[in-house]
């Protein structure tokens, strides 16, 4: 009787119970069982952040459990067959997947045009879930960030759009968010694909260069505070600010509509006015100068008029306000006076949200 040949294959990066569980149920459909784990390279592909222990590590991680009779590594550089040449030599009659595979349609395709029968295994239950990006995540303790308000500079922190001698001038703002818990609309402009990313243990600033967009919003959300940054191809700071003199100033609206900064990058704008409303900007963080904040947003605001967005709602008492983003739907910030010009606003205005600046105490 010949020996039936099983074969996994994924990432693997941190080993936990949902990878032993799975091993050892795709080990009892056959006699022999082959894992094969993602190279370094194929782990940046198809996750997009470094590897966090050593190939060699791995290999003899793997190779120790009792349910596993071969390890690999990737024989392809590709984020989902990475695996193909290993098939000619290891010539498998069963690959099984996980039931929550992404990429089983794919996988069902290929398999069954090579002759090999795929078996999709059922989760345990009988151990508290986990997974190596929340693994990650408590060992960087990073649970949850805040996301951000830009209020002059935007589209300078493009690498093709950048220009010597201007600023980028945001803040990180709460409320915070995880992965369970998100208080806000989807495509709202405050950097939220950045935030994502962070979460799911990324390079934050990778991901949204990957976008064609810029790099404020990792930038900011892993900085904290009022920050000022040069414009240019990667973030430089050029000052941090304590952003308590915002308190009770600010209120996002939400404008009814999503935005994709990505489809926006090639529109025209008046980018020198741009870098303007940016210097400003930077002298009122200098200064702590409201007053001047709201004259740069409100250039900002004019610039945004100009490539074709609509105009935003008059709110009650606002002394400032511009989409925020990409614009063109999303969220719109309005600046008060005060927390009492706020909270007025407030009860009028359907589809505010109450924001306050945010410093990270530990890295303020």
């Amino acid at each position: 009787m010949s020996m039936k040949k099983v074969f996994v294959s994924g990432c693997y990066d941190i080993l936990h119970a949902g990878h032993i569980t799975f091993f050892e149920d795709a080990r009892a459909l056959g006699d022999h069982l082959t894992v094969c784990f993602a190279s370094d390279e194929v782990l940046k592909i198809a996750k997009g952040r470094v590897p966090s222990i050593p190939e060699d590590n791995k290999m003899l991680l793997i190779s120790s459990l009792r349910c596993v009779d071969h390890v690999v590594k990737s024989s392809n550089l590709h984020p989902i067959f990475d695996f193909v040449d290993h098939l000619k030599t290891v010539k498998p009659d069963i690959v099984a997947v996980t039931e929550d595979d992404h990429h089983i349609k794919e996988k069902q395709d290929f398999f069954h045009k090579h002759g090999i029968t795929l078996v999709i295994l059922p989760k345990r239950t009988n151990y508290t879930p986990t997974s190596t990006t929340s693994i990650l995540a408590s060992i960087k303790n990073i649970v949850e960030v805040p996301l951000r308000v830009d209020f002059a500079g935007g589209w300078l922190d493009v690498p093709k759009f950048s220009r010597k001698g201007s600023y980028i001038v945001n803040c990180a703002i709460t409320p915070k968010v995880s992965l369970q818990n998100w208080s806000y609309e989807q495509g709202g402009g405050l950097g939220g694909s950045a935030a994502y990313a962070i979460l799911k243990i990324k390079n934050g600033t990778e991901s949204e260069l990957d976008l064609g967009v810029g790099w404020q919003d990792p930038a900011v959300i892993q900085e904290t505070g009022l920050c000022v940054w040069r414009s240019g191809k990667l973030p430089i700071i050029e000052f941090k600010s304590n952003p308590d003199w915002l308190l009770g100033r600010m209120l996002i609206v939400w404008t009814g509509s999503k935005h994709n900064t990505p489809h926006l990058v090639s529109k025209k704008r008046d980018y020198q006015a741009i870098v303007c409303a940016s210097m400003l900007a930077a002298e009122a963080v200098f200064s702590k100068d409201f007053k001047k904040m709201c004259q740069a947003v409100a250039m900002s605001y004019a610039v945004q008029l100009k490539e074709g967005m609509k105009e935003l709602p008059i709110v009650s008492r606002a002394r400032a306000k511009k989409y925020l983003g990409g614009g063109h739907g999303g969220y719109a910030l309005y600046l008060f006076d005060s927390a009492k010009d706020r909270a007025f606003a407030v009860s009028r205005t359907e589809g505010s949200k109450v924001i306050e600046p945010y410093l990270d105490p530990y890295t303020g």
